[in-house]
């Protein structure tokens, strides 16, 4: 059987990520590790407590040879506009974490709303991402 173990990011500034996902959102740091033989190649993982085994790569946009110029540049501007990633987070006290990340500086791109599927709210990351934490209805 196959899982989840990672889902990818786009980020313009790694260390700006880190910070916010870490220090606002408030998920851990799963690895963080540069690889000078491959020309410095940051693997920086974050992820949930409690949730060991699922990380958010926050990877940066690579240059030459990986991407062209062009091909960044375009990659850049559409991550900067939240063309490129979305991430969904779940809780089951969304009034405690909507209190809390407005607490820590979070500006919300949409209020908590009451939605057919539960109550949620959303924000972006400083990279354009955005993030939508969601507490679902019972079944």
């Amino acid at each position: 059987m196959m899982k989840i173990a990672t889902a990818q990011l786009w980020v313009l500034d790694q260390q700006e990520a880190l910070d916010f996902y870490t220090k606002k959102v408030g998920l851990e740091v799963r690895s963080d590790v540069t690889m000078p033989e491959m020309g410095d190649f940051r693997w920086l993982t974050v992820g949930p407590a409690g949730q060991e085994d699922v990380a958010i790569v926050l990877m940066a946009i690579p240059g030459e040879p990986v991407l062209d110029a062009d091909t960044g540049a375009q990659l850049r501007e559409l991550t900067a506009k939240g063309a490129t990633g979305t991430i969904f987070l779940t809780t089951e006290d969304i009034d405690t974490e909507y209190a809390e990340l407005g607490a820590r500086g979070i500006e919300f791109t949409q209020p908590l709303t009451d939605m057919p599927y539960g109550r949620d709210f959303a924000f972006q990351d400083p990279s354009g991402n955005n993030v939508r934490v969601a507490q679902l209805a019972p079944m």
